[in-house]
Formats: structure tokens, C-alpha cells, sequence
């Protein structure tokens, strides 16, 4: 993919007129990235979630801006390409319109992002339109939204109801007039990710939310089994990673007990008249 063109929001919008789906991922850092970058992915997404797949943590609340912008920065490096997207994290935007547009910025100009995503309706229609003010594009989150999971109840389905589906079209509608590129539904019923995919006119990416959408996100931890606490059902893991890097682990492990690595290919040796001649100076 070394001629790959820099994707742009006129090509995401393009592919989305057309009917082609859009790639969208999450991952953290160089190596994961160099790999997304190869495979030809439109999305990146820097995800807030890298509390938990990277740093251990059970919930993305203790992410800092600081951590978004180390991780951002390996990951614009690894994908020079793709259309790379900054998460808030808590407390990030949720304060005030200035502080929104101060977070957003250091994306921008400390990790390169190409734009910025947040959680939230219309609770954050003021700080979605600060932050394109400052032009910087916004992806909205609905659904499940993480930094909420505590008022949601849990990491569970949203929008089972009539009255929980409501507030969710009406927030997709109202994210979409403040200027919002593009929404992500997290964990909301597949018919009712069609229904917002049909009245919109920006991309609507499922997360767990059905094939009708204009994209898909998917985790890259998820894919490859690279979480151990869990897989979420949302998840296809197209391999298991996991497996076979435990499996070498416990591998090296017994090749070092038993001396059978290294071998000689793996390590390097000394001439023996150079040797001989140490040998002689040391007495």
C-alpha cells in the first residue's frame, strides 16, 4: 500500500454515495497501526478504550489527554494515510466549549489527527459546534457510550424501547445539524442504526449495531484476541493472536530452561586467533 493516496472526508463521503461500506478500526499504537496502514483501512480510530486493552484499567475513565496524544502520535506514524480520529476522553469536553476546543487542538497539532470524536446528543451540540469552529471535525458517539456506562446501567443494548430509541434518533439528528462528519453507534438495534442510516446524510458507523449502516468499527484487540478479560459479543475475532503469542511464550520459556535457545544462529562468536590472543593479555 506504499502508493496509497491520504484519505480524505470528499473520498469517505464519495464511498458513502456510492454504497460502499467504510473500514473503521481502533488501535493504539505503531506496530498495530504500520499493519491497519497496509491492509488499506479508511478510519482509524484512536479510542479511548486503550484504558483497558493497554493500560489495565477496568473502565476508560482514568484516561488522560496526555495518554490520548502519546498513543495518537505513535499511531499517525504507523498510518500516515488513513483518516485518523482523536477520542475525547472524560473530562476532556464535558467541562466547557473552551475546554472542548483546547483538548481538540492538541490532536490536532501535537498527533496529527485528521479530526476529533466525542460522546454524547444533544448535551454536546454547543461543544461540537466550538470545536468546528475551531475546524477541526467531529465524530459523534451514541448508543453506549463508555464514560456514561454508570448512568446506562452497564455495558448492555441501547435503545430497546421506543422512548430510549426516540432519544437516540433525535440525538443522531441534532449531532448531524451541529456539523457532525459522521456518527458512531455503539450497541443500538439494528433496525434502528437503518432507520438513522436512512435520514442521514454524514456516515453512520456500527459498532454491534448491524449490517445497515454506511461503515463498520470493529476493535483491534477484539479482532485478534488480544484482551483477555473478555470478547465482547459485537466482536468477530478473525484471529486469535492471543493463542499463538502465549503459545510461544511458554515455548521460549522451555527452550531457555532446557538450553536449546539460543543456538548458534542466534548469537555471534569471535575469531579464534582473536580470542587466543585476549586469552594471552589477560595472563
Amino acid at each position: 500500500m506504499n502508493d496509497r493516496k491520504k484519505v480524505s472526508l470528499p473520498f469517505l463521503f464519495d464511498k458513502m454515495t456510492k454504497g460502499v461500506p467504510l473500514t473503521m478500526i481502533t488501535c493504539y499504537d505503531y506496530p498495530m497501526a504500520y499493519l491497519v496502514e497496509q491492509s488499506g483501512i479508511d478510519i482509524v480510530l484512536v479510542g479511548d478504550s486503550l484504558g483497558m486493552t493497554m493500560l489495565g484499567y477496568d473502565s476508560t475513565l482514568p484516561v488522560t489527554m496526555d495518554d490520548m496524544i502519546r498513543h495518537a502520535q505513535a499511531v499517525r506514524r504507523g498510518t500516515p494515510n488513513a483518516w485518523l480520529i482523536g477520542d475525547m476522553p472524560y473530562m476532556s469536553y464535558q467541562p466547557s466549549d473552551e475546554t472542548a476546543v483546547r483538548c481538540a487542538g492538541r490532536f490536532m497539532a501535537e498527533a496529527a489527527t485528521d479530526g476529533i470524536k466525542l460522546e454524547g446528543g444533544q448535551e454536546v451540540v454547543s461543544r461540537v459546534k466550538a470545536i468546528l469552529a475551531a475546524g477541526i471535525p467531529v465524530m459523534g458517539h451514541l448508543g453506549l457510550t463508555p464514560q456514561s456506562v454508570s448512568s446506562l446501567g452497564g455495558f448492555r443494548l441501547q435503545g430497546k424501547s421506543a422512548k430510549q430509541a426516540r432519544k437516540i434518533v433525535d440525538d443522531a439528528r441534532a449531532l448531524e445539524d451541529a456539523g457532525a462528519m459522521a456518527i458512531l453507534l455503539e450497541l443500538v438495534p439494528d433496525r434502528i442504526c437503518e432507520l438513522i442510516a436512512k435520514r442521514a446524510e454524514v456516515p453512520i458507523i456500527s459498532l454491534g449495531s448491524g449490517l445497515n449502516a454506511d461503515g463498520q468499527l470493529l476493535i483491534f484487540h477484539d479482532m485478534f484476541g488480544l484482551y483477555p478479560k473478555f470478547t465482547p459479543k459485537m466482536a468477530k475475532k478473525y484471529a486469535d493472536a492471543g493463542k499463538l503469542i502465549g503459545d510461544g511464550l511458554k515455548q521460549y520459556v522451555s527452550e531457555v530452561t532446557g538450553k536449546v535457545f539460543p543456538g548458534p544462529e542466534n548469537y555471534f562468536g569471535i575469531k579464534d586467533e582473536e580470542y587466543d590472543e585476549l586469552v594471552r593479555q589477560l595472563g
